[in-house]
């Protein structure tokens, strides 16, 4: 048998005297450890996409995004334009929100222009003739340094300088 190491002895190393038979700080730390778990699970910290939605005698607009997200992930937005009347000149507009600490992947389709407005991305999508859509997609990622918790991230939809409706968004950012 081979000797003991030194600074261990085989009756408190081995046969844990003098140490409590209730483990309760561990017990603690691994109940915590689970309900942080069983909450990512329950989808508190993100990603699962929801719908916002508006409308006018113009246009529809649907927004599917997740509102709740974390550091480093990646997620897509989908902006469906229903067209219930022509617009000539459709222009998406996006709050500063969707693009502060995030990094946008893709665009798709690409959209005829893209510009600011006043600090907020203007996204040209053209002519969408009456009972037409218009689907664009946007993938991202949320830069793991990025600390900002509440987040506005509305959406606009323009015919040309003339505003048609608003959808409301936020996100929920977790580190």
């Amino acid at each position: 048998m081979a000797d003991v190491p030194d600074r261990l002895t085989l009756k408190q190393n081995r046969d844990l005297d003098g140490i409590s038979r209730v483990p309760w700080s561990r017990r603690v730390i691994l109940t915590l450890l689970l309900v942080f778990l069983a909450l990512g699970l329950a989808n508190v910290f993100g990603q699962r996409p929801g719908t916002s939605s508006a409308a006018t005698p113009q246009a529809q607009l649907e927004v599917y995004a997740p509102t709740h997200l974390r550091g480093g992930l990646l997620f897509s937005a989908r902006f469906h334009v229903v067209a219930t009347e022509e617009i000539h000149n459709a222009i998406l507009i996006l709050d500063p929100g969707w693009l502060e600490s995030m990094a946008v992947n893709t665009i798709e389709p690409s959209p005829l222009g893209e510009a600011s407005d006043n600090g907020r991305l203007t996204l040209q999508l053209g002519h969408i003739p009456k009972g037409s859509s218009h689907i664009l997609f946007m993938q991202f990622q949320v830069n793991p340094t990025n600390l900002a918790w509440q987040r506005s991230a509305d959406v606009r939809l323009a015919d040309g300088s003339t505003p048609l409706l608003h959808v409301g968004h936020h996100f929920t950012i977790y580190p």
